[in-house]
C-alpha cells in the first residue's frame, strides 16, 4: 500500500558540469543549495546583495552588477546610528558610512566579474509580496524599521513577469550564453498569511513557467513541489513549521544533483565527498602509524583528483593532510 506519492523532476537537457561558474541569488534556500555546491568545489557566488525574497529586488541588483553601479553616500540611509541600504541585506550595514560603502562596492565589483564569465544563474524567488517606500521603491530588507514606514503590496503574476523578463533581456545582451534556472523556495511565508501565502507562490510559479516558454536556456526545476507536494508532511519541517529541515533540504538536493548535474561531475563529486569526509575524521589514535598511512593515503588521492581536474580547488584538504604529515609525531 503506498501512503505517498513522489515524483522525479525530468532531467535537464543541459547539465551543470563542474567547470562551470554558478551564481546564485534570491532567498535563504538559496544559500543552503550554494552551501552544498560550493563544498562539491563547484565555482559559486551567492547572494553578493545578501538574501533577496522579492522578484523586483533581485531582478533591480542582477541589473546593477551588469550596470557595474557603484553605490554613494546618497544611496545609504541611517537608522538607530547604522548606515545601511534598502538594496541590501543588513550585513552590509555599519556604523561607520565609509565601511558601509566600502563592503557594498566590494561586492558590487565582485558580482559583476563573477557574472560576466557565469555559465548558470539560479535563482530562487521567496515571494510575490514586496514592502515599498513612500516613493514607490521597493526595499529588499526592510533593515527591522517600523512596517508603517513601508506598503505592502502583492505582485500579480504579470509584475512578476515584467520585471524577471527586463532581467533577462538585459542579461542576454551581457553574457550571452548564461543560463537560467528558475526555482520557488518552500518555505512558506506564513506572517503573511496561509491564504496570502498561497496567492504569493502561485503568481511566481505562473510568471515563471511562462518565462521558462518564452526564453532559451531558461528552466524551472521543482524545489517547491517536491517539498509541498511530493514530502508533504510536517515531519520535514524545522520546529517553527515554516522552513524545510536538513532532510528535506538533503532530499531536494538529491533530486537537483541527478537532475541538473551531468554525470561525469557526478562521480567527481563521489570522490570528493570521499576526501571531505577523511579531513573531517577525527583519528582515535593521532600518533599511531596506522592513522599516519591513512593521511598519506588520502593526500594522494587529493593530488591525482586535483592533476586530473585542476579546476577543482582542493588546497585546503591538500594543506591540511600535508600539515598533518608533517606534524606527525
Amino acid at each position: 500500500m503506498e501512503f505517498r506519492l513522489s515524483f522525479t523532476p525530468k532531467p535537464f537537457i543541459q547539465k551543470i558540469e563542474h567547470q562551470h561558474q554558478l551564481f546564485l541569488a534570491g532567498s535563504c534556500f538559496t544559500e543552503q543549495i550554494g552551501a552544498k555546491l560550493t563544498n562539491y568545489k563547484f565555482k559559486t557566488i551567492e547572494n553578493p546583495n545578501g538574501i533577496l525574497f522579492n522578484p523586483i529586488s533581485i531582478s533591480e541588483n542582477i541589473i546593477s552588477y551588469i550596470n557595474q553601479k557603484e553605490y554613494a553616500e546618497d544611496d545609504l540611509f541611517l537608522h538607530n546610528e547604522i548606515w545601511g541600504s534598502w538594496n541590501h541585506h543588513t550585513k552590509f550595514s555599519d556604523v561607520s558610512q565609509t565601511n558601509a560603502l566600502e563592503k557594498i562596492n566590494h561586492s558590487q565589483k565582485a558580482a559583476y566579474e563573477f557574472l560576466k564569465n557565469a555559465d548558470w544563474l539560479i535563482i530562487t524567488l521567496g515571494s510575490s509580496y514586496v514592502y515599498e517606500l513612500e516613493n514607490n521603491r521597493v526595499v529588499a530588507n526592510c533593515h527591522k524599521v517600523p512596517t508603517d514606514k513601508f506598503n505592502k503590496k502583492l505582485l500579480s503574476a504579470l509584475e512578476v513577469e515584467a520585471a524577471m523578463g527586463e532581467m533577462i533581456e538585459k542579461l542576454k545582451v551581457f553574457n550571452p550564453t548564461i543560463k537560467i534556472i528558475f526555482t520557488i523556495s518552500p518555505v512558506r511565508h506564513l506572517r503573511d498569511g496561509f491564504v496570502e501565502n498561497n496567492r504569493s507562490k502561485a503568481n511566481l510559479i505562473t510568471a515563471i513557467h511562462e518565462l521558462v516558454a518564452a526564453f532559451e536556456n531558461c528552466f524551472y526545476f521543482p524545489s517547491y513541489e517536491l517539498i509541498i507536494d511530493d514530502l508533504r508532511d510536517y515531519r520535514f519541517y524545522a520546529e517553527d513549521m515554516v522552513h524545510p529541515n536538513y532532510q528535506a533540504t538533503q532530499y531536494v538536493w538529491e533530486k537537483f544533483t541527478t537532475a541538473c548535474i551531468d554525470e561525469k561531475s557526478l562521480l567527481i563529486m563521489k570522490e570528493i565527498s570521499i576526501i571531505i569526509a577523511a579531513k573531517n575524521h577525527r583519528p582515535f589514535n593521532p600518533s599511531s602509524n596506522q592513522h599516519l598511512q591513512f593521511l598519506k593515503t588520502n593526500l594522494e588521492k587529493s593530488l591525482n583528483l586535483h592533476q586530473s581536474y585542476p579546476h577543482l580547488d582542493l588546497k585546503v584538504e591538500i594543506d591540511f593532510f600535508e600539515n598533518g604529515i608533517n606534524n606527525f609525531k
